[in-house]
């Protein structure tokens, strides 16, 4: 595969990157993202993969846009209130580049439509509000061999983490939160506040570390960081890195 003439002009920026190059485009061209969750941080990210030049798009929320969205949900405006922010998404995106190709799901996710989902993509990217979500999409993408990008934000703080649990040696999302979050208790949001640009920032990191893990393979710009999980502190401004261990006990990925 190769970038056609016409689209080099628009990737210019990327190639002439000696970390990237002809090739790292190539490869950004030939991935499979999957983005689960289009708010706060998915609307960003979204932003900056097809502005990469990723190659397909899968769009996945069952949720519709909301007047309190727009603070910090960058994809949509006030035309899109009540309708679906998958059908919305994919809108966006086919206005911004027509010739990404685009899967949409508008259909909630739970343990047992995970993995059908999950399966064939390179890479999922979750930004979900709930922890049941999140396990579920971290349990199939360990049974499918999908890495997984895990990113969350609120108030003031944000994480992201990469997780590559059907590796033998490295950990899953469950091997960092444990299994006590399976149900959906979690607090939103609407409840904790948050600063629209915190989300902002933990959306461009994350698309940030998604083209890290896809151009891995052709040396681009350093390892993938399995099991690193950043914190970004939005009110004293900086980050830290701790590593997430992988379980000896973790019943989602305890046998890879």
């Amino acid at each position: 595969m190769s970038i056609s003439p016409e689209r080099l002009p628009r990737f210019a920026r990327h190639i002439v990157l000696p970390q990237i190059g002809g090739a790292g485009q190539v490869a950004l061209a030939q991935a499979h993202v999957m983005l689960v969750g289009l708010g706060g941080i998915g609307s960003p990210a979204l932003q900056y993969l097809a502005g990469a030049g990723i190659g397909k798009l899968a769009l996945v929320d069952d949720d519709t846009v909301d007047a309190s969205n727009l603070q910090r949900q960058t994809i949509y405006s006030e035309r899109d209130i009540g309708h679906g922010k998958a059908v919305s998404a994919r809108r966006w995106l086919a206005n911004f580049d027509p010739k990404i190709a685009v899967e949409l799901d508008d259909r909630r996710i739970d343990a047992a439509r995970a993995p059908q989902i999950v399966a064939g993509a390179d890479l999922v990217l979750d930004g979900t509000d709930n922890f049941a979500t999140r396990l579920a999409v971290s349990d199939a993408c360990v049974a499918a061999g999908v890495p997984l990008l895990s990113a969350a934000v609120g108030r003031f703080q944000g994480q992201v983490g990469a997780f590559a649990g059907h590796l033998a040696d490295h950990a899953c999302y469950r091997c960092f939160v444990g299994d006590a979050f399976d149900a959906e208790d979690c607090d939103t949001c609407a409840d904790e506040g948050m600063l629209g640009a915190m989300a902002g920032w933990v959306g461009t990191f994350a698309a940030m570390q998604a083209v890290r893990i896809l151009l891995a393979p052709t040396g681009g710009i350093g390892d993938p960081q399995w099991g690193k999980l950043h914190l970004l502190d939005g009110l004293q401004p900086g980050m830290r890195t701790m590593t997430v261990p992988k379980d000896p006990q973790c019943k989602g990925c305890h046998s890879a």
